[in-house]
């Protein structure tokens, strides 16, 4: 099965970098959360759908993969003398959830998709900071990051061909990035990944 294209539907505004150069330290602290919780999904899927065998082995590694993002974003945290902070709901995600469906199996797709939505969106800004940051060590670990989140957005979609119908799948994944467009412009610029 040929991998397919995942777009975003609207631009990040050109008003984010600058609202998270101002702000680095209040960035970083909520990228370590959204690494976090992202490592947190992956491995609740796995204890979610046990019988989902073909999905566990991607699961895993995508959770050990964000789990060292994890790891690299809070020694940067360190070396920046802070400490990680209580998680706060992030109303991206939230407006997103929203719209899963209910039911055992719509439940899964849903879940992994807008997964894929979201790991779109963070390869797109870590993209951007790769080239709006100026200090190269942590423009090279953005750029590296936007690779991976890229990745990630594409195995989430993919690795649902595993257990459904690719009519199942790729439909529901641009009916959710509609819905993903609709909600950027509605949310307040702030110094977080979304």
């Amino acid at each position: 099965m040929a991998r397919k294209s995942i777009d975003l539907q609207i631009d990040t505004s050109p008003e984010w970098a600058p609202s998270v150069l101002a702000d680095f330290d209040a960035f970083l602290l909520d990228h370590a959360n959204c690494e976090r919780k992202a490592f947190a999904f992956a491995m609740s899927l796995v204890a979610k759908y046990p019988d989902r065998t073909k999905l566990i082995g991607t699961l895993i590694d995508l959770a050990q993969e964000e789990l060292e993002h994890f790891r690299e974003v809070y020694a940067l945290i360190e070396q920046r003398g802070l400490a990680l902070r209580r998680d706060e709901p992030d109303p991206y995600i939230q407006k997103l959830l929203a719209v899963a469906r209910h039911g055992r199996d719509e439940r899964l797709i849903d879940r992994m998709l807008i997964s894929s939505v979201i790991e779109t969106r963070g390869a797109e800004r870590f993209q951007i900071l790769a080239e709006t940051i100026e200090d190269e060590p942590m423009r090279d670990f953005y750029a590296r990051l936007w690779k991976a989140e890229k990745k990630h957005a594409h195995q989430f979609a993919h690795i649902l061909l595993k257990e459904f119908a690719e009519d199942q799948v790729y439909p529901r994944l641009q009916e959710l990035m509609k819905i993903e467009a609709e909600i950027i412009p509605t949310l307040k610029l702030r110094p977080a990944l979304h």
